[in-house]
């Protein structure tokens, strides 16, 4: 692993976009050296486990964005390229749900990692019907299941990309259509598990139409700038502000970022809580999102998935940025000297 450098820099002297932006280069610069040791790590593994050997090229990409608490954004690599962000779009489908629904959204879907494959049928019949956490493919399908029934301008399949409009501050965001067709022609799996749950009686409308809405939210395609601007409604919760509304949204968010936390990378969310220390959700479209609470919202995106489906490059970005900034929900590092720092994985 690289050499991650001194745990030195505390975001509140980062004072304005133009330095954090020295902090992201630096981030690139680094995960960039790294690169092709991880692309021979990568291909060792695809050997070991019989699978495909992954493309050298998609070690070449790599970008970030940060959109700070001030309002600052900075970026570095390629943090323009757009990617369609597939299931980070589960985070969003949750904020909507949970405002429409309240607590009662959790007599539908559980809150624990699933230890099965994300699109597990076996795990949800175990469970009869209800999925482990929304953000396996059984329980994203229930929050889309309730998006359906959500009234409003919206209509059913538009919830989230009208949210993350908003969060756009009114720019629309564009879908992939290739996303769209693939989902359309090749959803069996995911109808499967809608058809389950409906037999538990945890389906209340036609499956097409929750795979219309489940199908639109994982098309939508931003870039590092635009997911980290989108995700901002997670991070932001001033301690002062008495408006019931707002401290209703902060509340939402603590529980939303726990699910992260928990269940936000799959199989791999304990090795990414140890190396990393930030509620996340990736994508196998190479993005991630993650959240430095009442500080940042952070984009990475690198193609190259992990076996656990999450990327490599940007697994390793946010470890280094990390690292500078000392962000992480379980506290402060102390500042320890470079020779203390480990370089285990």
């Amino acid at each position: 692993m690289a050499n991650l450098g001194q745990v030195a820099i505390d975001m509140d002297g980062v004072g304005h976009s133009g330095e954090l932006t020295v902090l992201l280069e630096d981030v690139v610069s680094r995960v960039r050296k790294a690169a092709p040791g991880i692309y021979d790590e990568a291909v060792e593994k695809a050997k070991a486990s019989g699978k495909p050997v992954p493309r050298k090229g998609e070690f070449e990409h790599f970008g970030i964005a940060v959109f700070t608490r001030s309002g600052d954004v900075a970026s570095a690599g390629n943090a323009g390229v757009g990617f369609p962000i597939q299931s980070i779009s589960k985070v969003f489908a949750l904020e909507v749900a949970l405002e429409a629904m309240g607590e009662k959204l959790w007599k539908r879907v559980g809150r624990d990692p699933s230890g099965d494959p994300f699109n597990s049928i076996i795990d949800l019949e175990r469970a009869k019907g209800i999925p482990r956490n929304p953000f396996i493919n059984a329980g994203a399908l229930v929050v889309c299941d309730v998006l359906a029934g959500i009234g409003g301008r919206s209509g059913p399949d538009r919830h989230v990309v009208d949210l993350v409009k908003r969060m756009l501050d009114g720019e629309p965001p564009t879908l992939d259509h290739d996303v769209m067709e693939s989902d359309r022609s090749g959803g069996d799996l995911n109808r499967s598990l809608m058809f389950m749950a409906r037999h538990h009686g945890n389906l209340k409308h036609a499956v097409e139409k929750v795979m219309d809405a489940y199908i639109h939210q994982c098309a939508i395609t931003l870039d590092c700038q635009g997911l980290a601007k989108a995700g901002r409604f997670l991070m932001l919760d001033d301690p002062d502000d008495e408006d019931g509304v707002k401290i209703a949204a902060a509340r939402r968010a603590r529980r939303i970022l726990s699910i992260m936390m928990l269940c936000g990378q799959y199989d791999g969310s304990g090795d990414f809580a140890y190396r990393v220390g930030l509620p996340a959700k990736s994508g196998v479209g190479g993005g991630i999102l993650a959240i430095a609470p009442h500080t940042a919202s952070i984009a990475v995106w690198s193609p190259a998935l992990d076996p656990m489906g999450n990327s490599w490059l940007g697994t390793l970005g946010l470890e280094l940025l990390t690292s500078k900034t000392d962000w992480s929900v379980f506290g402060k590092s102390r500042r320890l000297p470079r020779d203390n720092i480990s370089n285990e994985r």
